[in-house]
């Protein structure tokens, strides 16, 4: 049996539920009215939001600062648009990252009118204090371990499709959230939306199945 010391396993459903119009959020860490101080981080991440959005719908301009937002789209098309001049669709496939820095407005929204949206917005304590910056990259499809977009803190992604077994090295901290069909790890299944959070294990995670995770190497 694996060692299961220093391991958080989180299920989609115990996962915080905020709505809105025409919106459904599904949030990893403490957020707004879903405050714990039990769940705030996990190094430098401090939000996992898988977000669903109604054709048409979608979240008008807003302002971050002193963050990293990580975008990957999971279904349909996703209109951004940010105070750095940067704007268009995003589409499955495209890791995109906002380095807020002293301040950024974006707006995100259903770029269809007739199908749904789905994706996962993911926010780390940024090292970035200058003007906001930008950047997207298009991760390989197919099995294996891809390099996502870069980020501005001490963390590193990579998209991965374990269709054969994978290790993955713990140096301090990593997280595996299943962004797409089943993953398990070390024999324990995990569905879309689960995630496990493991902290300084001396025995890689090994990493089987058919689906797809983001997995976050932190700090």
């Amino acid at each position: 049996m694996p060692d299961l010391s220093g391991r958080d396993l989180r299920r989609a459903t115990d996962r915080y539920l905020s709505t809105g119009d025409g919106t459904s959020t599904r949030h990893s860490f403490s957020y707004g009215a879903h405050y714990d101080p039990d769940n705030v981080g996990f190094g430098a991440l401090v939000a996992i939001n898988t977000e669903t959005v109604a054709p048409g719908g979608g979240y008008d301009e807003h302002r971050h600062e002193d963050v990293e937002i990580v975008t990957w789209v999971l279904e349909g098309e996703l209109q951004h648009r940010d105070s750095t001049g940067q704007g268009g669709v995003i589409r499955p496939g495209t890791a995109q990252r906002l380095s807020a820095g002293e301040g950024a407005q974006h707006a995100e929204r259903n770029a269809s009118d007739v199908e749904p949206l789905v994706f996962v917005q993911m926010m780390l304590r940024s090292e970035h204090d200058a003007a906001p910056a930008y950047a997207a990259v298009d991760v390989p499809e197919g099995p294996g371990r891809h390099p996502a977009v870069g980020v501005q803190t001490r963390a590193w992604l990579e998209v991965v499709r374990p269709s054969a077994p994978v290790e993955i090295e713990v140096e301090e901290r990593v997280l595996v959230h299943v962004a797409r069909g089943s993953v398990t790890v070390d024999g324990e299944t995990l569905d879309a939306g689960d995630e496990l959070r493991v902290t300084g294990s001396a025995t890689p995670l090994l990493l089987e199945g058919p689906g797809e995770a983001l997995v976050w190497h932190l700090a």
